[in-house]
């Protein structure tokens, strides 16, 4: 008897507490509640509009309101120039001199920073949303987040362009050829902020329209397309002496910092979501303001 009762106790082997993770300790209400909100569902379009335009109204208040700080602008231009030197990368100045030097060319790419910046993201995002509307939610997120995170810089590293430098030679091209529509030069310069060039939103956007297109369209001319318009882009910017070669570099760690919220609230780049929504019912925000309206 006692013999078998030490051989049991010998053969008995210990098995592990399961590991709990933390979602799984949040009560069950709470843990749905989030996979709902986490889960990609049909836009609305009168939302979108909305959300869209006050987002990008906020932004610009927000940009414009930030201190034109001149002095600190202009100390800081001559660190990045003088940075670029030492990098061997420094040749804005010669690219601006060269391409102001072919009429078209240059009245055309005023044109191109001042109306394609705006056209051609929407266009993508109207895209998305008709066609790919469950890669949607994680697609504006990664735009929303790029371009929050760039007020940041903003506001904490004033910087002006190369055409507003002390003691250099860069050319501004809009006030040279009169070109109309561009916020950076001319009549329109007091409507935005001038010290607000550190990171580039026109490399940000530009993109991200690019790598959206690269990596959901199916024709191959479109993907083709889709990357060579950040490469236009950098070139138009550098060639009008709008942005340094840095000011893009610092558009695309914007870039890389809003493809990591995107993953990080819905589990996926936006690309790797389904085509379209799994959930097709009213979004949670939707079903809370309901409810209270109701109660009220």
């Amino acid at each position: 008897m006692g013999e078998a009762s030490v051989k049991t106790l010998e053969t008995r082997t210990d098995v592990s507490s399961p590991e709990v993770t933390e979602s799984e300790t949040r009560p069950a209400p709470e843990r749905a509640l989030l996979t709902r909100l986490r889960s990609p569902r049909r836009p609305t379009i009168w939302f979108e509009i909305l959300l869209i335009a006050v987002s990008y109204w906020t932004y610009s208040l927000i940009r414009n309101a930030v201190p034109e700080q001149k002095a600190a602008a202009l100390a800081n231009a001559d660190w990045i120039w003088n940075a670029e030197r030492a990098l061997g990368i420094a040749v804005e100045e010669s690219v601006n001199h060269a391409v102001n030097s072919v009429t078209w060319l240059i009245v055309g790419m005023n044109y191109y920073y001042a109306t394609l910046h705006f056209v051609v993201t929407i266009g993508v995002l109207v895209w998305i949303y008709r066609f790919h509307p469950g890669r949607y939610a994680a697609t504006r997120l990664v735009l929303f987040a790029t371009t929050g995170v760039a007020l940041v810089g903003y506001y904490f590293y004033p910087l002006a362009p190369p055409r507003l430098m002390n003691g250099q030679n860069f050319i501004d091209t809009v006030l040279v050829h009169h070109t109309w529509g561009s916020m950076a030069s001319g009549n329109l310069k007091h409507m935005s902020n001038q010290y607000a060039a550190m990171p580039s939103m026109h490399i940000g956007w530009s993109l991200w329209c690019g790598l959206t297109i690269f990596a959901v369209a199916s024709a191959p001319w479109a993907r083709i397309l889709g990357l060579l318009y950040p490469t236009a882009t950098l070139v138009v910017i550098v060639a009008t002496a709008n942005h340094f070669w840095l000011d893009a570099v610092g558009g695309m760690l914007c870039l890389a910092f809003g493809y990591t919220v995107s993953r990080s609230w819905f589990g996926s780049l936006p690309h790797q979501l389904p085509r379209h929504p799994v959930h097709t019912g009213p979004h949670p925000a939707a079903e809370m303001l309901n409810r209270f309206r109701t109660r009220a």
